[in-house]
């Protein structure tokens, strides 16, 4: 018995944990949400790349290795540089750095937003933060088979729910309330606007869910 838990106590411990997780349930019903400060500075992000950077309206040759260069030359991005995913993200950048008035790709720990993901709590990171007149938006660009995966409405709505919490601090302060946008990849092209984005809504039966918790889903 010594032997085997002294081998192979974590993976037991583990093991019983996910069990433990299945039968999980979370009362947030009492639950009080505290602002500790009104803003966190930007957090600092180094990247590696291979030859020179990009202006943004250029795709890359190969989009599938979009991953491996930085972009720059922005006007309104609150960083110098910025790296993409995936194409679709770039072609969304030009469409933030022509409409809004600033915007980033927030990198792990700006913004402490955590989902459920079975036995695990991971923090969540959206693709890009933007201002606008009305609003500061959370945008999130997905595959659009993807709208509906388990992870992607988890994130929506660890999102969604932070926002509100920040919504009514901002405009108690005088501020812009906080939104969250999903975005499926095929609505996402350099002659779209942000307000269109914004603006557009469609029917099913996540899209009454989201909108409850101040989510715009994007068709």
């Amino acid at each position: 018995m010594h032997n085997i838990l002294g081998n192979y106590g974590k993976t037991i411990a583990e093991n019983i944990h996910l069990q433990m997780a299945l039968h999980y349930y979370e009362d947030i019903s009492e639950s009080e949400v505290v602002i500790s400060q009104g803003f966190t500075p930007l957090k600092h992000c180094a990247f590696t790349a291979e030859g020179d950077i990009l202006p943004l309206h250029q795709a890359p040759a190969e989009k599938g290795k979009i991953a491996q260069y930085v972009y720059g030359g922005f006007n309104k991005c609150a960083y110098p540089v910025q790296k993409f995913h995936s194409d679709t993200e770039r072609v969304l950048a030009c469409v933030l750095e022509r409409d809004a008035l600033r915007w980033f790709r927030p990198v792990a720990g700006q913004f402490n937003i955590y989902y459920r993901s079975g036995a695990n709590q991971p923090e969540y990171v959206p693709d890009f933060v933007a201002a606008t007149a009305d609003h500061n938006l959370i945008i999130e660009t997905k595959a659009a088979k993807d709208m509906e995966a388990g992870d992607v409405q988890a994130k929506a709505d660890a999102a969604a729910t932070w926002c509100k919490n920040a919504s009514e601090y901002s405009q108690a302060q005088g501020g812009k309330p906080w939104r969250y946008l999903l975005v499926p990849h095929d609505a996402v092209a350099h002659n779209a606007t942000v307000s269109a984005l914004v603006g557009r809504g469609i029917s099913g039966r996540a899209v009454a869910r989201l909108m409850r918790h101040n989510v715009i889903p994007c068709p």
